[in-house]
């Protein structure tokens, strides 16, 4: 695996794959790692990559929103419902020791969610939380009320995985396999469709620069 990784602030190892990331590969290092931050053998996570197109059903998947099987399915085990992965997609999985960090699920999601409302907001991208809809959702183009990002996290002995998902600059036409996270009245949105140039590696810079941030969050009470 070709990963440039460094340690940054709070002894957390940042890496960011340079190719794309079978999701089955993806998960099982995922477990491992959830596993030896635990045990305390490994430094907590945050792991940038691409997968390949699929899609994925968390624990809350209907099959009756799985409309085509155009690519590879996979159960994930996550909390949520249908989601999609493919390249221009950035997904983030996040590995952080929450029995360390505060034991409050709750918090952590909405701490997840604005670090990456916080990210967007960093290329003039107004983000925001929908009420009672999963996700990250701003206006398009055409003021439609649109999903730039999903959200899904599994939680083992306190150690977060999974994370998010922000869509930079993928084929959008890939979502139309399946209803995103059981909501069919929405589009779904990019980077690219609201007619911004951004890169891959231009939304990590954001990310790290609103990491601090979101490790406050964590700890707010």
């Amino acid at each position: 695996m070709n990963d440039m990784s460094n340690i940054i602030g709070d002894d957390i190892i940042w890496e960011s794959a340079q190719e794309h990331i079978l999701y089955p590969h993806a998960v099982e290092r995922m477990e491992k790692l959830q596993a030896d931050i635990f045990a305390q053998h490994s430094k907590e996570h945050i792991w940038l990559i691409e997968h390949p197109p699929l899609y994925t059903g968390g624990t809350s998947a209907d099959p009756a929103e799985l409309l085509h099987q155009n690519f590879p399915v996979y159960d994930s085990g996550r909390g949520g419902r249908y989601t999609y992965h493919g390249p221009g997609q950035r997904v983030g999985y996040v590995m952080l020791n929450l029995g360390q960090r505060g034991k409050d699920v709750r918090q952590y999601v909405h701490a997840l969610e604005g670090w990456v409302i916080d990210s967007l907001a960093v290329f003039g991208v107004e983000a925001r939380r929908a009420e009672g809809r999963i996700g990250i959702w701003c206006d398009n183009r055409q003021g439609q009320e649109a999903k730039i990002g999903a959200i899904g996290v599994r939680i083992k002995r306190w150690v977060t995985a999974h994370g998010f998902a922000v869509n930079i600059d993928p084929d959008l036409s890939h979502f139309n396999g399946i209803v995103p996270c059981g909501i069919a009245e929405y589009p779904v949105t990019s980077f690219r469709d609201l007619g911004l140039d951004v890169s891959m590696a231009d939304f990590d810079d954001a990310l790290k620069q609103c990491l601090p941030d979101f490790l406050t969050a964590l700890s707010k009470k």
